[in-house]
């Protein structure tokens, strides 16, 4: 056996365990699905997933040789480790991860086949390194819509474990911008922070509980938040302290703790649902679309109005995937 063969083999080897890896990914991202489509997608990706292992090990018999157990099985006990420690991550950052394997799956696909091509390789190992390599390229690109949709505010098509939540909340309050609003808000947090921690023992056998927990100590400070938020922008404003009032009027605004004249829309409370939809539509900047939303689910929470403001919020998200 040459060495460009061995090394392919190798490579094949490598992709293997990490498709291993990525299939399990991928049913662990199914319980995180937001939504009956995002859910389909996930099953279907798992599902592929699965069919390149098989792809993939039938190309290492065509070359004589046979797949790698033993790495295989030192794969999943690595991914069960890495899913585990995820958990200590936001959700932005386990996406990352996911992504980071992807580019991964995908440059051992390209360097695969460019071995291939100086080898005396049969024409069906080249043809499942093609497979691969365009699947890769499509994974890498549902998550880069992912990310965009996060990027511009959309509701997420991945929902965060519950200790994720936590996580997430506390990075977000130590970034607070202003000391008031921080106080106010974190002595709230610390609240939830102990009922997440009590639920944490069973967050294993009843994770739907532990969400439960942690919404209802949401609501201790949502009441008081949108008074101390504007209180202290005014504040801000009278100080003379520019940057401090525009991140806390940006903050107002994604959580639509805004007043009817702040929103990009004239007469927004008076309009009826198609006419604010067509409103919602000629809507190009993201961040005015967010404040929509976020203004709707807090007050009247019309389905149409709210559909029509997260699938532009979609639309925008895959303009700026095509932009990038």
């Amino acid at each position: 056996m040459d060495k460009n063969t061995t090394l392919l083999l190798s490579q094949l080897n490598a992709l293997l365990r990490l498709t291993q890896t990525e299939t399990m990914i991928a049913e662990t991202r199914r319980a995180q699905a937001t939504s009956e489509r995002i859910e389909r997608e996930l099953r279907a990706n798992t599902e592929k997933c699965n069919r390149r292992t098989e792809l993939i090990t039938d190309a290492i018999r065509d070359l004589g040789s046979v797949p790698d157990l033993v790495g295989l099985a030192v794969a999943r006990a690595g991914t069960l480790a890495k899913l585990s420690a995820e958990q200590g991550q936001p959700l932005e950052d386990a996406l990352l991860s996911d992504l980071l394997l992807e580019h991964q799956l995908l440059d051992r696909t390209r360097f695969a086949r460019m071995l291939a091509e100086q080898t005396s390789a049969p024409a069906k190992v080249t043809r499942v390194l093609d497979r691969l390599e365009v699947a890769h390229t499509a994974t890498i690109e549902w998550l880069m819509q992912r990310f965009a949709e996060i990027a511009v505010g959309g509701p997420p098509a991945l929902r965060p474990s519950p200790i994720q939540s936590a996580v997430g909340a506390g990075i977000r309050l130590t970034q607070f911008p202003a000391r008031q609003a921080a106080n106010t808000v974190n002595r709230s947090i610390a609240a939830a922070g102990q009922l997440q921690q009590r639920a944490g023992d069973a967050v294993g056998t009843n994770v739907a509980r532990a969400r439960e927990l942690v919404n209802a100590a949401g609501e201790i400070w949502t009441a008081g938040r949108d008074a101390t938020l504007e209180r202290t922008e005014e504040i801000a404003n009278k100080r003379g302290d520019r940057n401090v009032a525009r991140r806390l009027n940006r903050v107002r605004k994604d959580v639509g703790a805004v007043r009817e004249s702040e929103l990009p829309i004239r007469g927004y409370d008076a309009k009826s649902v198609p006419v604010v939809v067509t409103g919602i539509d000629r809507l190009r900047d993201p961040s005015q679309v967010r404040t929509v939303l976020a203004y709707e689910e807090s007050n009247r929470n019309r389905k149409g109005v709210v559909e029509a403001a997260k699938a532009r919020i979609e639309v925008l998200a895959s303009s700026l995937v095509a932009a990038s």
